[in-house]
């Protein structure tokens, strides 16, 4: 599980950089980089967008075929994935969206294995006036803070919160553990 941490971290400003500011998240990057940083991984993208979903298959079609990846439309507040299968949950720019931190935060605890971990990267740490310019102009757009996020964390059984931030950009990654 140290390897994983270790390849995650490293990963995580890997794709930050590569895909904030685009908004492509939903799209396939950051599965595809999951794909490439754990090679002998199964990956299994869900956005609650159709659309990003069909680019997501697209962008990823050769793993999908491969076995390696699958990507399918649903609602983080209500999955329907196993429980205790995952290794490794992550959530790139978009809990901004999501409905209920706790309780959406509380699924993902549900599909993960016991010491499994949950990584979410945002661009916006919840405090810079540029990001939350956002949350008036995008209807049901929520920035949360990093302590929000981590109080959620902690709510939904989540231990080990550790919040990382970019030495000089607003980008946080947030890794708790189940």
């Amino acid at each position: 599980m140290t390897n994983l941490i270790k390849k995650a971290n490293t990963l995580t400003w890997k794709i930050v950089k590569r895909v904030s500011g685009n908004n492509c998240c939903g799209g396939g990057r950051s599965v595809s980089l999951l794909l490439e940083t754990f090679p002998e991984s199964h990956v299994t993208g869900v956005d609650y967008s159709i659309l990003s979903v069909d680019k997501a298959k697209s962008y990823n079609r050769d793993k999908i075929n491969e076995g390696r990846c699958t990507v399918f439309q649903g609602d983080v507040s209500s999955l329907d994935l196993p429980h205790e299968t995952f290794n490794l949950a992550t959530a790139f720019e978009t809990i901004y969206f999501w409905p209920g931190l706790d309780r959406c935060f509380k699924q993902v605890a549900d599909i993960l294995r016991p010491g499994g971990y949950f990584m979410i990267c945002n661009e916006s740490e919840g405090t810079d006036a540029s990001s939350l310019k956002y949350e008036k102009i995008i209807e049901g757009m929520k920035i949360y803070t990093a302590p929000e996020i981590e109080a959620a964390l902690k709510t939904a059984g989540f231990s080990d919160v550790k919040t990382y931030h970019h030495s000089s950009k607003p980008w946080i990654c947030v890794l708790s553990r189940k």
